[in-house]
């Protein structure tokens, strides 16, 4: 009997190595390689006879762009946003998350609602069909006639949804799975390629959406390697704060609608609820107007959010003042505080400065620059802003208060929330303000701050 061969395989990045090594050549991690069966080799694979070409059955473009089938509406209004609009038929989503943070939660509660749209089947690999069958009578669907299936093997998974002609597939979790043509345990990087590969391929050929469960390392990466996210058209991330009851479900890539778009949640008893106004959740609005605060608009996909930023600076102790930065990049921050200084005067040199974003929000872009050095010029010489005052506007190195994109829409949303005054960057001015706001343009950083 001819001996199996081996090859080693990084559990991490994926990459073959013909022989063990404490550290991979590829990524570098230390102690990831593991032994898998040899995939046939090529000169074998050349032996075999070549199957006959097909027949050309190729299609126009403008033939296919014609037919525009409606998406799956999820009955989750933040679901389907983060969607685009739905799930399309033929898709593949992966979704990601932390422990317990809601990802079978928010599948068995879709299940339920797709459930009126066609069959759905739910295979679980990490519980048993009496476990799903208690959480979905603590949500309050246990009259929901969604198809259980108990089962690892992905071959068994695509059968039975074939046989019921299941129109959305739903896998949790992708890790738990194995396909019987590789000789690797659950969960190793051959296996994970090669389940989600025959997932993928099932879905495009019968046109059934595909949703799976995937487990996250202790970066909140998805476990596996890399190729995972490429070979799915969508991937979403669950992102929550310890302690807190909100979720946040962010589309990192989506073939089929915009990439960055968010959706929030509350965990409640009865499961993940919508939250339908999400501005209100990062907004502390005080009584009277307090020192160091100031709200910006910052724009999440298609969705624009009022978010409260707050800078605290205070006498520092030490020679070396601090800089510390919660949910804004550091190395911003101290550029920000130097081009204040520079183009502004304002003198921090002494000063411990603590920048903050409220609600656990990570804001991301550059348009929040302006309302981050309002809000420490107010904290410094301890003069509050009004409290119907929203800021925004990129601050370059020369002290200009650069554009943004989406001017109106952030303003529009503001108005919307009761802002009656705004400070922006020129461009940014509209022809015609938003009902009831003042909109004040600046070119200027020192303009800015002389404003107030």
């Amino acid at each position: 009997m001819a001996k199996l061969k081996e090859v080693f395989v990084c559990q991490n990045c994926g990459a073959p190595s013909p022989k063990w090594q404490g550290q991979c050549p590829t990524c570098g991690e230390w102690n990831t390689l593991v032994a898998e069966a040899a995939p046939q080799s090529a000169r074998a694979a050349a032996h075999k006879t070549p199957r006959a070409a097909r027949a050309d059955v190729s299609t126009s473009l403008a033939a296919e762009a014609t037919v525009e089938e409606p998406r799956l509406t999820t009955g989750s209004a933040e679901l389907d946003r983060v969607l685009g609009g739905g799930l399309v038929a033929g898709s593949v989503t992966l979704i990601g998350g932390d422990p317990g943070i809601g990802k079978s939660t928010l599948m068995l509660q879709a299940a339920a609602a797709l459930n009126a749209l066609g069959p759905v089947l739910y295979a679980t690999g990490e519980e048993s069909l009496k476990q799903v069958a208690l959480r979905a009578r603590r949500l309050g669907l246990a009259d929901a006639t969604a198809r259980l299936i108990a089962e690892t093997a992905v071959e068994q998974i695509v059968g039975v949804a074939t046989s019921v002609g299941a129109r959305v597939l739903i896998v949790d979790s992708i890790q738990t799975m194995h396909s019987e043509r590789i000789e690797a345990a659950p969960g190793a990087v051959s296996q994970l390629r090669e389940c989600t590969a025959e997932l993928v391929r099932f879905a495009k050929a019968s046109g059934t959406a595909v949703l799976l469960v995937g487990h996250v390392t202790k970066e909140g990466q998805i476990a596996g390697p890399r190729v995972l996210e490429h070979m799915v058209d969508t991937v979403l991330y669950f992102e929550s704060d310890t302690g807190s009851r909100f979720r946040v479900l962010r589309s990192v890539k989506n073939r089929f609608g915009a990439a960055n778009e968010i959706g929030v949640f509350a965990m409640a008893e009865q499961g993940l609820r919508e939250v339908t106004n999400p501005s209100a959740i990062f907004l502390s609005r005080h009584a009277e107007p307090v020192s160091g605060s100031v709200i910006t608009v910052m724009r999440e996909g298609t969705r624009s959010l009022l978010i409260e930023v707050q800078v605290l600076a205070d006498a520092s102790l030490g020679n070396n003042p601090r800089r510390v930065a919660v949910g804004i990049d550091g190395n911003r921050l101290t550029m920000l505080l130097a081009v204040a200084h520079r183009h502004a005067g304002l003198l921090l040199g002494g000063q411990d400065v603590f920048a903050n974003v409220v609600g656990g929000v990570r804001l991301a872009e550059t348009a929040g620059d302006l309302a981050i050095v309002l809000a420490a010029r107010s904290s410094l010489q301890d003069v509050p802003l009004p409290n119907s005052l929203i800021a925004f506007g990129e601050l370059g190195l020369a002290g200009e208060i650069r554009p943004v994109p989406f001017g109106e829409e952030r303003l529009r949303e503001a108005a919307k929330h009761g802002f009656k005054l705004a400070l922006v960057p020129e461009a940014n001015v509209p022809k015609r303000p938003p009902d009831g706001m003042t909109v004040r343009g600046v070119t200027r950083l020192n303009q800015a701050l002389d404003a107030f």
